[in-house]
């Protein structure tokens, strides 16, 4: 899919997290469709799926369900894995995606033409010890903080991984 628009400020957004719990814990929460469901998604909104094809060249779609106030819709991604090195790191591309996992371009959904394509994700994992973990995600080529997607798009990772941080308070 390519877009004929005017190039807009981007930068990289990168959210770093220090969770207790063990590495191998951390990393399920991106490689099980269970755990996936259970924090993919902002503050209100639910992941009512995860079909995870968690391997190099492999594709998994990813639901997120947005409250009843806010349409009550499900929007779907895909993450195209380029690199997995197990415990360490996970590349992947992020698009939109339909319930069939077809790529689909967001002017068609009626969101702004600044809306990225392909959006290269980078997770790292870093054992700290004593049950502890470092998570870094990287989101490449996203639109600045001075703009509301480049805000939301901050926020929305941030409440994502907060979801994340609970799975972990309650095991």
């Amino acid at each position: 899919m390519t877009r004929n628009n005017s190039p807009s400020k981007t930068r990289d957004l990168i959210v770093t997290r220090v969770f207790d719990a063990p590495i191998e814990l951390v990393w399920k929460a991106w490689t099980d469709p269970e755990y996936v469901m259970r924090w993919w998604g902002p503050d209100y909104f639910t992941s009512p799926s995860a079909k995870m094809d968690f391997r190099e060249g492999g594709t998994s779609l990813v639901c997120m369900r947005a409250p009843k106030e806010f349409g009550g819709q499900d929007m779907y991604s895909t993450w195209v894995y380029q690199k997995i090195v197990p415990l360490e790191r996970i590349e992947f591309i992020q698009n939109l995606a339909d319930e069939d996992g077809n790529l689909v371009d967001p002017l068609t959904l009626g969101l702004p033409p600044e809306f990225p394509l392909d959006v290269r994700t980078v997770v790292t994992f870093k054992d700290l010890g004593n049950k502890r973990t470092e998570m870094t995600v990287t989101e490449y080529g996203l639109p600045t903080a001075d703009t509301e997607l480049g805000r939301n798009a901050e926020l929305g990772l941030n409440q994502s991984i907060d979801k994340m941080a609970a799975i972990f308070a309650n095991t």
